[in-house]
């Protein structure tokens, strides 16, 4: 899977979406002028007082335009109210469906299970972990994953999914879901959320002006809005038309698509198929649910949620024998009967191939071991080459490497993860300077600006956590994102301005501390914020120029001090951005690439689209390994980098 080619092609359905958007609307407001025109004339008729015929025109030039104008804005404002609705992210999809939010440090086994699930996932590829939510009332296998980017990204299961698939089964549904958000499906999911409630605001109206054939005074029959308003009734119809027919043909190929990349992330056709023989033996039950808003979220499930339609062009996911036969092509469309037993679980009558067991491969991953010891074998080196085939492309390996770096973190640093004040802790924790004096007068001044208990929290976790490796950064920050979505805004706030003193209080910058703070703040200040998420503003290359050269500047100083040295790291790296011959890109004096600048720079190359991500990164690489190989220390800051960008790159694994 190529994952600038699936940004750019889900990039490339949004303009897609808005052509059947177009068309849906244009048929909607045909619909409504000829009902409109049809109820006015009889109207018309009716109230003539000399009983002469009323001429008729099949065209009313003003009744078009009122029609046109008063559709438009019926749709344009639905659409627009849902989209600022669920501004918020993915939190917000999920609790519209009922989700109960997972209590981190919950005992249930199942909910433990998913959680463990979701956490090794998202360090495997490189993504904040998603918010976990169960919908307790669904007995249905599915699932969903939302959000517009993965720092907001939430995945939702119901609790048939929670208890009655495998861990393997489990992990198959996960990676699933885990495509829809590296592959940026959850941000066009969303949008179409809103264009199909902005569609069938008709219906809604039509609802209303029913109700106003009570209200008494003149009678019914000399009324006409009761009738228009069930004409709109049955022209919103033509809006469920469109927007299953939207839904359609976005969701069906990349529900394939998903499939296939959980395969590819777990190696395991059998966890992907074995859920789903689980759905199809469930019978009705299968993955449907009952809620109320699980139609205006049809093409975001897991697998079909609501009943299938009459038309297959309306089906908004291919038929699960269909997608077992991707797998399993000897598959005979036959599912093996299960039940609820006492317990209200799922009997294990399917049985799952197993994967062979995966070695420790702490010895083969870049860093070592999770945790710095005087007999740790040096870190081995990551080859230049190696680096963007994996990126979005988590493998079995990375998966392995992410159970096993989780479980070897002390119990101090998992535990503050997964509560919103220690997770703060745990990042104030992770900047404090090595040394002691000057962490002395760090802790001082946090003193004055923080609760006692998270200061005393601070200072209990610094031990732990400066023990740890460095490429153990990133994965403590993705542990704890969840955790900080749920801080309160004050909080939040507090937490921001703490952050910026604490990076300035040595006096001294760090690049790797200024990326570490950006990447904390950039996946929370969208939620706090409230403000819609950014969209691509940059096609080409040029305007970008000067920042890429900011951003390759700063690289090539990171890894030596020689002006030869640097020189040629940049000389190495630059020609991967494929820029024009007539723009000057040139290596910039250190004192040019300051945290300021490197700020604004990556600001404005976030807004860029997937091509001009992708040579960018590439440029990075080789500049970062200009020597062909690339160290522990540059890793996680290209890594880090490249998280800025939305790119997530996931650890570096050794397999050869």
């Amino acid at each position: 899977m190529d994952f600038f080619a699936q940004q750019e092609k889900t990039r490339r359905k949004t303009k897609l979406l808005v052509f059947y958007f177009v068309i849906a609307v244009v048929a909607l407001i045909v619909a409504v002028y000829f009902a409109a025109l049809v109820i006015f004339a009889g109207a018309q008729a009716h109230y003539h007082r000399y009983g002469e015929q009323p001429q008729f025109a099949l065209w009313n030039p003003r009744l078009f335009l009122g029609v046109a104008l008063g559709t438009l804005a019926v749709v344009l404002i639905g659409s627009s109210y849902k989209t600022m609705a669920l501004a918020s992210g993915g939190s917000a999809v999920s609790e519209m469906m009922g989700g109960r939010l997972v209590n981190p440090n919950t005992n249930d086994p199942d909910e433990r299970k998913l959680l463990n699930v979701v956490e090794e996932m998202a360090i495997a590829s490189g993504v904040p972990v998603p918010q976990v939510y169960v919908m307790d009332e669904e007995d249905g296998i599915n699932a969903f994953a939302a959000g517009h980017k993965p720092g907001d990204a939430t995945i939702t299961v119901t609790r048939g999914c929670a208890k009655n698939l495998s861990r393997d089964e489990l992990q198959g549904v996960i990676g699933h879901e885990f495509s829809h958000i590296l592959n940026g499906d959850m941000r066009l999911n969303l949008r179409l959320m809103g264009i199909i409630f902005g569609i069938l605001c008709l219906a809604i109206i039509g609802r209303v002006l029913l109700q106003t054939a009570r209200v008494g005074g003149r009678g019914r029959g000399q009324n006409p809005l009761p009738l228009l308003g069930l004409l709109l009734l049955v022209i919103g119809y033509i809006g469920v038309f469109f927007g299953r027919l939207i839904q359609a043909a976005v969701s069906r190929q990349r529900e394939f698509l998903a499939d296939a990349s959980s395969v590819q992330f777990t190696r395991n056709p059998g966890s992907i198929t074995g859920a789903l023989k689980k759905i199809g033996g469930l019978g009705e039950t299968g993955s449907r649910l009952g809620h109320a808003h699980a139609e205006e979220l049809s093409h975001m499930f897991f697998g079909n949620g609501v009943s299938e339609p009459f038309i297959g062009l309306l089906e908004t996911h291919p038929p699960l024998a269909e997608r077992i036969r991707v797998f399993d092509p000897n598959f005979d469309g036959k599912f093996p009967y299960v039940r609820y037993d006492g317990r209200d679980r799922l009997p294990e009558e399917i049985s799952t191939p197993k994967r062979p067991p995966m070695p420790n491969i702490f010895g083969t991953v870049l860093g070592g071991a999770i945790l710095a010891s005087g007999d740790a074998e040096k870190p081995p080196v990551i080859r230049s080459h190696s680096v963007l085939p994996n990126l979005g492309n988590p493998t079995p390996l990375h998966l392995k490497y992410a159970e096993q770096l989780r479980d070897s973190l002390p119990e101090s640093i998992k535990a503050a993860a997964r509560e919103p004040l220690d997770a703060v802790a745990l990042i104030y924790a992770m900047l404090l300077s090595p040394d002691e004096t000057t962490r002395t007068t760090q802790l001082a001044g946090l003193a004055q600006r923080v609760e006692p208990a998270v200061y005393q929290k601070t200072a209990a976790l610094f031990p732990d956590v400066s023990t740890a490796a460095a490429h153990a950064h990133l994965p403590i920050i993705n542990l704890a994102s969840s955790a900080l979505r749920q801080l309160r805004a004050e909080q939040f706030n507090q937490f921001s301005q703490t952050l910026q003193w604490l990076i300035e209080s040595d006096g001294k910058i760090e690049l790797f501390e200024f990326v570490l703070q950006k990447i904390v703040l950039r996946h929370l200040t969208l939620q706090f914020s409230g403000a819609r998420p950014p969209v691509a503003q940059y096609y080409t290359l040029k305007p970008l120029v000067p920042d890429c050269a900011v951003v390759l500047s700063a690289l090539a100083n990171v890894g030596s001090s020689d002006a030869a040295e640097i020189q040629k790291a940049f000389e190495t790296g630059a020609p991967y951005l494929c820029a024009p011959d007539n723009v000057d890109l040139g290596l910039l004096p250190r004192e040019q690439c300051g945290v300021d600048q490197i700020d604004a720079a990556l600001n404005r190359l976030a807004l860029a689209v997937p091509t001009i991500k992708k040579n960018l990164i590439e440029a990075c690489v080789y500049t970062v390994g200009a020597d062909g190989v690339i160290t522990e220390t540059e890793a996680e800051l290209l890594r880090a980098v490249a998280d800025t960008l939305d790119c997530p790159i996931p650890p570096f694994v050794q397999t050869e």
